[in-house]
Parts: structure tokens; sequence; C-alpha cells
């Protein structure tokens, strides 16, 4: 049963001291933090507990036990899941302790207790390495079995539908650089997508290099920023990424070194446009436009073979020309058929051999393997037929070049539709990602807390401890916590519940969610990969993952299917040629234009090729991978297969609150009048009404100095 996903970590920052800016509307009551005044002296001696909370339903839930534990003195920062029952406590030992905290949270009506060995387990990072040349459960079975074999690998799962694998290792036993060496090493290309540090990643395009030279001394001058940890270049697409500690430094610096390097300062740094060069959803637009060319080169070819050997034949007049002998009983038919067969064969079908060739050098078969026997097959037999044909004055033989091409022209067709389908997910991550607002509003503050001055910024440059501000119906920017101002927040987008959440000063807001109707400064302390629409995506990605019981039973089957298909292909054709040699069968059944041989490798080769593994490893990950990202844009979050294929049984849904099923939104469905009066003046009256409150509504939403300067403009939807 899919329900709304209300778990989410609000995590708060309280260490803003001196940053807080002098209040420019009256002045808001503060919120509990602990012992702030001696932080700097405690840096070094905070600890770190994690607590198993049993009782929570629900964000509002979580937001109790979270308040609860941040009233105690001495809390640096307390995360709570509500998915795993888990809270994660950052303290001071000098002011509080592990029992303290574990009372506060039973306070307020929730079982609590003390993970112990978490420690151990915080030692295990997870890694995901994106996969390029899968085609079938087999590869994925061998991608598994290979990262299964290095030691300090807890546990390795490969997704075929998304391309990816999610590894949990022991970073002090092997790296995550031997990881993607297992996978290339395994025959498959191996792309780093995180490591599971504590890093983010952003990519910068730097305008103005000219040698070499230029892009190694960018790289020296970002290297030695405190924080970066790794600097990957491309130089032709003048691209720099950058993986760095988003305590320490973040984007804006990077640019501000980039820019700032060299005497003539002619280099320009930006984000590197999205969609353009590497990445993992412009690897997809490129195999979907790989296999569209590859399916439309494969007709050109295909449809004359398909023409000449099933269409022409039964028309006198081309007839008589396809059956024109050129060399003994060699035919103009046969010699255009194997012409045009031959570059879908070798050309076009060129991956099916380079796929089944990594396969079998591994030690496995998959669905390469039996594509290219099939189709092999069928065209070295209809190769030996016309050779035959020129050699013999008395040899009348059928080729099956159609066979081969037009096999090929269909699974390519297949592949086509597969990664058309997989493309569905990535626009439905796609539009989440989207709920972020696209830019925000820095400010810059003097030493005692003043406004400076007011820059409008791209949200991705984002920096922990910036102070950002919130316009009325603008987003939030950045996961953080209020420093000035108070507002209602719409937090629908997180929490279903309709009605907008009262925030002021030392509340957490979450980046995404709209303000209603006042100003707030905010201070950022999510960013990035940190922050919690970003937690849902990988959530989303975590639960494509996940294999449900069906698929594992399919991947089980899979790993012994394509020896067996092998073995029931040639026993097929045995018995048939075995059949027809003892006359097993009536000769009616033999058409005109084959022998016994010929009748028997047909069918060898159909078992073969018809058997191909696809829908039985690529069905369920496919629908599940679609499911769960089709669900996620319309606001329900599926937690992997599992739960879909147990949603059949499902007979009766319990919805928590009333934001799940209601918007929040009244429409008016019935008019009664209770004296007499004419229904159009009503209406009348009504729409007057509502064009003076829109008008409200807008005078709240512009600032007295911009009112003054008259400098603004209105625009409804």
């Amino acid at each position: 049963m899919a329900t709304k996903l209300l778990a989410l970590a609000c995590i708060r920052n309280d260490t803003y001291g001196d940053l807080s800016p002098r209040p420019h509307y009256p002045s808001m009551p503060k919120y509990p933090k602990g012992v702030l005044a001696q932080e700097t002296s405690l840096q070094g001696s905070e600890t770190k507990a994690m607590f198993s909370v049993t009782g929570m339903t629900c964000s509002a839930c979580a937001g109790s036990v979270e308040k609860a534990v941040k009233r105690l003195p001495g809390i640096r920062e307390a995360v709570v899941d509500v998915l795993n029952n888990r809270a994660e406590v950052m303290f001071y030992p000098s002011f509080v302790n592990e029992e303290a905290i574990r009372e506060a949270i039973e306070d307020v009506g929730f079982q609590a207790a003390l993970i112990k060995d978490e420690t151990n387990k915080k030692s295990i990072q997870v890694c995901r390495i994106h996969i390029n040349g899968m085609t079938c459960t087999s590869c994925s079975s061998t991608v598994e079995k290979a990262l299964h074999a290095i030691r300090g690998v807890q546990e390795a799962q490969v997704a075929l539908a998304t391309e990816e694998a999610e590894v949990h290792y022991d970073p002090k036993i092997v790296s995550h650089n031997q990881l993607m060496e297992a996978v290339e090493d395994a025959g498959f290309e191996a792309i780093l997508v995180s490591t599971g540090e504590d890093m983010s990643k952003i990519d910068l395009q730097v305008d103005g290099i000219r040698t070499g030279n230029s892009m190694r001394m960018l790289e020296n001058s970002l290297q030695a920023l405190p924080g970066v940890q790794a600097v990957n270049l491309s130089p032709e697409l003048k691209k720099f990424s950058i993986s760095y500690k988003p305590d320490m430094t973040g984007p804006r610096n990077f640019i501000r070194v980039i820019e700032s390097t060299g005497s003539s300062k002619r280099f320009k740094a930006t984000i590197f446009p999205e969609g353009e060069g590497g990445g993992r959803e412009t690897h997809r637009k490129e195999e979907i436009k790989q296999y569209f060319r590859s399916f439309m080169w494969s007709l050109i070819f295909t449809i004359p073979v398909f023409l000449t050997s099933m269409i022409f034949m039964y028309i006198p007049g081309i007839k008589h020309g396809l059956d024109t002998k050129v060399v003994n009983m060699l035919t103009v038919g046969e010699i255009m058929r194997w012409v045009l067969s031959t570059p879908v064969q070798f050309i076009i079908g060129r991956r099916f051999y380079i796929g089944s060739y990594k396969a079998l050098r591994h030690g496995s078969a998959n669905m390469d393997v039996l594509i290219a026997l099939g189709t092999n097959a069928a065209y070295f037999y209809s190769v030996y037929t016309v050779l035959r044909a020129a050699t013999s004055p008395d040899f009348e033989g059928t080729d099956f070049f159609e066979t081969s091409a037009m096999l090929i022209s269909f699974i390519l067709l297949g592949k086509y539709l597969e990664v058309l389908a997989k493309g569905k997910t990535s626009e439905a991550i796609a539009k989440l990602m989207n709920l972020a607002p696209e830019t925000a509003i820095l400010l810059t503050l003097d030493e005692e807390g003043n406004v400076i001055s007011e820059e409008e910024i791209d949200s991705r440059l984002i920096q922990k401890n910036d102070i950002i501000k919130i316009i009325p119906g603008a987003k939030v920017a950045s996961d953080g916590f209020v420093l000035w101002g108070q507002s209602h927040i719409n937090e629908s987008m997180i929490t279903g519940e309709a009605l907008p959440v009262a925030k002021r000063k030392g509340d957490t807001v979450i980046g995404g969610t709209v303000n209603e109707n006042g100003a707030l400064h905010i201070k950022a302390t999510k960013v990035g990969s940190e922050s919690a629409l970003a937690q849902i995506v990988r959530l989303v990605e975590s639960a494509q993952m996940a294999k449900a019981p069906v698929q594992k039973f399919a991947d089980r089957i899979s790993k012994y299917f394509v020896p067996l298909v092998i073995i029931l292909s040639f026993s097929t054709w045995l018995a048939w040629f075995l059949a027809g040699k003892f006359h097993g069968y009536p000769e009616s059944w033999i058409p005109s234009s084959m022998d016994r041989f010929e009748l028997a490798l047909q069918f060898g080769i159909s078992v073969m090729v018809i058997a191909c593994p696809c829908a039985l490893g690529l069905a369920t990950p496919t629908a599940v991978m679609v499911g769960t990202g089709v669900g996620a844009s319309q606001g329900v979050l599926i937690k992997g297969g599992q739960a879909l294929e147990g949603a059949h049984k499902v007979n009766c849904i319990v919805f928590d609150k009333t934001g799940t099923l209601t918007v929040g939104k009244p429409v008016v469905v019935n008019t009664r009048l209770l004296k007499n009066m004419v229904l159009h003046e009503f209406y009348e009256l009504i729409a007057a009404t509502e064009v003076t409150i829109f008008s409200i509504e807008i005078m709240n939403a512009i600032s007295p100095q911009t009112y003054l300067s008259g400098s603004y403009k209105i625009q409804k939807d």
C-alpha cells in the first residue's frame, strides 16, 4: 500500500549567534536553543547518538520528538527519520547525556532506545555507480557477482532498469575506485554517481580557456581551497567537476577563485548547463537517439529484403526479374538480399556481437548471445545456399536473409521502446527537483547583523550558513531556520496538509515549500544533496533499486535460462531434422521452397530467438521504475517493488489526515439566497468582493519601499 510519505527530518542549526540581523519589523520571541554562548569553545567535544523511536506515524510526530530534544540544553543538532523510526542527535556531553535525551523523547509519548552499535554501522558507506552496457538480467547478475567477490563489500544490488549499482562497502578496506574497476573488468562501463562520503558535487563550465596550461592552473587553484576533495576535468567540454565538503566551502568560492586566477582575469565560470555533456539524463537521451537511429537504418535495409523475399515473389513481372540467373543457379534476388542484409547483420547489429563477446569472456551467456546465435545461424546458412547456388548448375536452395535482418530490426524496436519507458521515470524525478526555485535572494550582513546588500543568485550557488530572503509568494530556496520575520508557509508539497504552517524566529523551513504572506530571513543549513527534496529523490531512486519478490525469482531463473534455451533450440532442430529424415511427418508439411534440413533449421532458430529473456528480466523492474516515478510526481512515494506487488491484496486504505484527501481550496457548488434579490446582482456583489480581496493581497505582497517607488508590475495568472 502506497501512502503519502511524511518522513522528513527537519534539521536546525542554532549557531547563528551574531548573524541575526536587527529586525525591521516587530521582534519575534526566541526559540529555545540550549546553550549557545559556549558553543564556540565546545566544538571539539560534541558527540553523536542514535536512538530507535517507536510509535511515530507522521511528520507531526517527528516534529514533536525533534522539538522536545532541541529544548534540552547542549543540543547541537537533531534529525528525526519517521521511515526508519530513528532519531540522530548531536550534543555536548558537558550539558546533556544520552539518558536525558531518551527521557525527553519518552516524555512526548514515544518509546526510545539508544542504538549502541550504530558507530560500527556508520563506517559502512553506500556507493552508487551508473553502468552502461547491460542488456539483460544475466548482465546484472554478472556485475553483482563481481562486486560481491570484492573484500570489504557488505552488499551489492544491481538494477537493470535504472542501470545502476548500489554498493554497501567499508571504505577502510576497499575504495570506490576499486568497485568501478571491478565493474569495468566485468566488461561494462562504470560512471560514479556518489561515493557515500559527506561530499557534494557541482559541475562548472569555464569560458576563456585556450591552452592545457590554463586548465592545469585552474585545477591547482581549486585543489588548494580547503574542503575540495577532487577536481575532474573534461577539456573538450571545458567542464570542471568539483567534489567538496559543504561545511568548508561552496560553489561561489569556486567561481570567485576561477575568475580571479590569472593576470588578465579572462576566465568566466558558470554552472554547467543541464542536459549537455555527461550526466545520466544526457546519456539516457543519447541512448534513445542512438536506438532510434539504429532502428531507422535497419528498416531502410530490412524493408527491401522483406519485400523481395515475401511480396515481390508473387508479382509476375517483378518475380521474373528477381529470378533472373546470374551465375549457374544464383539469382538477382538472392544477391540483392545478401547485399542489403549484410550491413544490418554486421554494422547495425555490431552491438550484439560486442555484448555476447563480453558475456562469454566472463563465462556467462546473456540475451546478446541468443540474438547473435540466432541471426548468425540464419545469415550464414543463407550465405552457404548462395555460394552453393553460384557453384552448382542444379542446386535450388532457400535463403533466410530476411529472417536475420527482421529479427535485428524487431529487437532494436524493442530496445527503443524500453529506453523510452525508462526515460519516463527520469522525467518524474526531474519534476520533483523542479519544485526548488531557480533563484534566491542572498543577503549580506554587517557585523551588527544589519542588511548591507541583496543579490539575486542561482539557487544552486547557495552555501551553508548563507542568509536568504524569502519574499511573500516565493518558494523557500533552501532548508534552514528562520532568523527574522514571521509568515505562514504552505508545506503541502511535503506533508500533504493544505493548511499553511505558521513560522517565526527559530522555526525550521523546508526548501521548495511556498511562503504565503510575510517576508522571512532564513539561514541555510542543508544545501544540495543534503536537502529534504534531494532526500526524497534519493528515496525514489532507492525504491527503484529494490527488487520485488517476483523479480528476484525471475533473476534466479534467468541465470540458467540462456544455456537452457540454447540446448532446447539445438534439440528442436535435431528432433525435426531426424523426424524428417525418417519420415516422421508427412511430406506435405515441407514448403516447396525448403527441404527437411531447412525446415528444422527454421524451427531451431525460432526457439532460440523468441526465447530471448528480455521480458523475463525487464518487465517487472521497468514496471516498478515507471510506477514509482509517476507516483512520486503525483506526491505518492512508493517504497519499492514489494509494496507494489503486495498492493493487490489491499482491501482497505486508512488515511491519517484530511490534507491527504483535500486540497484546502473551497469551491462554490451551490447558491442559496435568504432574501429577495436578483441572482445576477448577487453575483456582481460577490465578484466585487473578490476583486477587493485580491487587491488587498497584492498590497500585502508589495513592500512599502517598492510601493512608494512605483516600480512594480502586477500580473494575474
